[in-house]
C-alpha cells in the first residue's frame, strides 16, 4: 500500500483548528462511544439522561485554552442552559489549577466509577504541564451526586510520566472483564493504553489495579498514539470490547487503521485483535437488535490526498462503514455514502460525511438509529455550514432506502441560519434527555468563528422534530467567548 501522511487527506482547516494547537494530530478527537444498549449518562440520579461536553478552548480567569466542562441536566422539556454545571480546574473541589493550554475537558467518558449509583465523569486535560513534563497531560474523575457533577473529584496519576505526552487525550469506559464494575481505558501519545480496573477510590487509585494493552497502531511522532477509543459489547458476551482508531504501525504514520480488541474474563486481549475498516470516529450499538453490538466508523475524508494519491476504503466526501457484530466479533461490512440509496444529499468533495456519529433509539422500536455529522456540507452560498443526517435502524440494519432525515440551520424550525464555517454537526449526540424512553438529538457547531453552540432537537416518539427545539450558547452557559472556546465540539460518551 502506498504510504502517505494521512494528515494531508484527513485535515481540513477546521479540523486542525479544533486541536487549538494542543495536539499535533490534525483531527478532532471527539468520540461517539456507547455500549451495545447505549445507556444515557445520569449524573444526578433522577432517571433522565444528562449531556456533558467540552469547551476545551475556553479562557478561564484570563488563561487561554485552560478549558471547561459543561454538564446539561435532562428535564421533561429537554436540555437548556438553565439547569447545568460549568466546571473548570478553578472550580471549588476540582483537581488542579486552570492554566493556559491545559485543554481541560478535551476528552471525557462517563460511568459509575465509585459504585454509589450516580454516574461520574473522567475528564482529560492533555495539555497540562506536570512539573518539567510539558504537555504531560492530566486526568481527573469528577463525582456525580444528587446535585449532579459539582466539580468535586480526584486526580488519576499518570503511571509513566515523561514516557509519553498528552495523558488523558483518549478515554473510554466499560466493563472489559465482565465483573460488573466500571473500568477506564486511557490513551496518550504512545501506542500503549492503560486500563484502570474496577473503578476508583476517593484518592484516585484503581480499586482492582491497572493493566496495559498495546494494539498494533503507531505511537509517538506525528501519530501520537490512538486517535479515538470506543467501548461496546460487539460479540454479546457481556464483556465490553474496545475499538481503537489509530494509524497502522509502519514508518511514518501512514493510513488510518482500526482494530477491534475483545474483552475477556482477564480483560482486553490484543492477542485476538482484528483489523477493521477505517474511520476516526466510531460508535458501537445494536442496530438490528440481534444482541450483538455493531461497529459504525466514519471515514470522513475524500478519495485522494492533496497530491493525488488514492486513499483505500474511502469515498468522495466521506464514507460510513458499518460492521455488524456476531458471536465471533466483527462480521459483515457495508459502506454508506451520500450517494447510497435515498441517503439525503450527494457525495461532494470535502463534505466530511461521517465526521461525527452517534447511535440511539429515536422511535422506541428497539432498533438503534444513527446520527451522522456532515460538517463540511455546503448549502446554497454558505460554505462548510454543515448538516446532520439521520438513518433509522431495523432488523436488516440501517435503512438507506426510506425514512432518512436531514437537518441544517436552514431547515424550517431549526434555530439559526446557514453561515460559512458554522460546521453544524461537528459533534452529534443521541440521548434521552426528556425521560420518555426515546433519544433526542443534540448537535454541536462552531458558531461565530469558534465560539460554538448547541442545538437541541427532540424526538416526538416517531422521529426527530423541530417543534420544541432550542439553541444553547456559551454566553448563557458560563463560558467566556474570548478566543475560541469550541463550546459543544466534543460530547462525553
Amino acid at each position: 500500500m502506498h504510504k502517505h501522511h494521512l494528515r494531508l487527506a484527513l485535515a481540513t482547516a477546521t479540523a486542525a483548528a479544533l486541536t487549538g494547537g494542543l495536539l499535533s494530530v490534525a483531527v478532532s478527537t471527539a468520540t461517539a462511544a456507547d455500549s451495545a444498549h447505549v445507556p444515557h449518562a445520569d449524573f444526578n440520579g433522577d432517571g433522565i439522561g444528562d449531556v456533558a461536553f467540552s469547551a476545551h478552548g475556553a479562557y478561564v480567569n484570563g488563561k487561554s485554552t485552560a478549558g471547561q466542562l459543561v454538564v446539561l441536566y435532562g428535564t421533561a422539556s429537554g436540555v437548556s442552559s438553565a439547569k447545568r454545571h460549568t466546571i473548570s480546574q478553578n472550580t471549588t473541589g476540582a483537581p488542579g489549577t486552570a492554566e493556559a493550554g491545559d485543554g481541560f475537558g478535551w476528552e471525557t467518558a462517563y460511568a459509575d466509577f465509585n459504585g454509589d449509583g450516580y454516574d461520574d465523569i473522567a475528564v482529560g486535560a492533555p495539555g497540562e504541564d506536570v512539573g518539567t513534563d510539558a504537555d504531560g497531560g492530566g486526568l481527573a474523575i469528577l463525582w456525580g451526586s444528587a446535585s449532579g457533577v459539582t466539580g468535586k473529584g480526584v486526580t488519576v496519576a499518570d503511571p509513566a510520566p515523561s514516557a509519553h505526552d498528552y495523558w488523558g487525550k483518549n478515554l473510554a469506559a466499560g466493563d472489559f472483564d465482565g465483573d460488573g464494575k466500571a473500568d477506564l481505558a486511557v490513551g496518550n501519545s504512545s501506542a500503549t493504553i492503560h486500563v484502570f480496573k474496577g473503578g476508583f477510590s476517593a484518592s484516585g487509585t484503581a480499586l482492582l489495579g491497572r493493566s496495559t494493552v498495546k494494539p498494533p497502531i503507531q505511537g509517538g511522532g506525528d501519530a501520537n498514539g490512538p486517535l479515538n477509543l470506543t467501548a461496546g459489547d460487539v460479540n454479546g458476551d457481556a464483556r465490553t470490547d474496545l475499538v481503537v482508531d489509530g494509524f497502522e504501525t509502519e514508518t511514518g504514520y501512514g493510513w488510518n487503521r482500526n482494530y477491534y480488541v475483545p474483552g475477556t474474563a482477564s480483560g482486553l486481549s490484543t492477542a485476538n485483535a482484528k483489523a477493521l475498516k477505517p474511520g476516526v470516529i466510531t460508535a458501537i450499538g445494536d442496530i438490528n437488535a440481534d444482541g450483538y453490538g455493531d461497529i459504525v466508523s466514519g471515514a470522513s475524508w475524500n478519495t485522494t490526498t492533496s497530491d493525488g494519491t488514492s486513499i483505500p476504503d474511502s469515498a468522495k466526501g466521506g464514507k460510513v462503514w458499518v460492521t455488524y457484530g456476531t458471536a465471533d466479533g466483527p462480521g459483515t461490512v457495508t459502506g454508506i455514502t451520500q450517494d447510497t440509496g435515498n441517503v439525503p444529499g450527494a457525495s461532494e468533495t470535502n463534505d466530511a460525511f461521517g465526521h461525527e456519529l452517534d447511535l440511539g433509539d429515536i422511535n422506541g422500536d428497539g432498533y438503534l438509529d444513527l446520527a451522522i455529522g456532515v460538517q463540511g456540507e455546503n448549502i446554497g452560498s454558505a460554505v462548510n455550514t454543515g448538516a446532520v443526517t439521520i438513518l433509522y435502524g431495523g432488523a436488516s440494519g440501517l435503512n438507506t432506502s426510506s425514512g432518512a432525515q436531514s437537518f441544517a440551520q436552514s431547515t424550517a424550525g431549526v434555530p439559526g441560519n446557514d453561515e460559512d464555517d458554522d460546521l453544524f454537526g461537528v459533534d452529534v449526540k443521541l440521548d434521552d434527555v426528556t425521560g420518555d424512553g426515546r433519544t433526542d438529538l443534540i448537535v454541536g457547531s462552531l458558531e461565530n468563528a469558534g465560539n460554538g453552540g448547541l442545538t437541541y432537537l427532540p424526538s416526538n416518539g416517531t422521529a426527530i422534530v423541530t417543534s420544541g427545539s432550542r439553541s444553547i450558547a456559551p454566553s448563557t452557559s458560563g463560558v467566556s467567548t474570548t478566543g475560541t472556546p469550541y463550546f459543544g465540539a466534543n460530547f462525553a460518551d
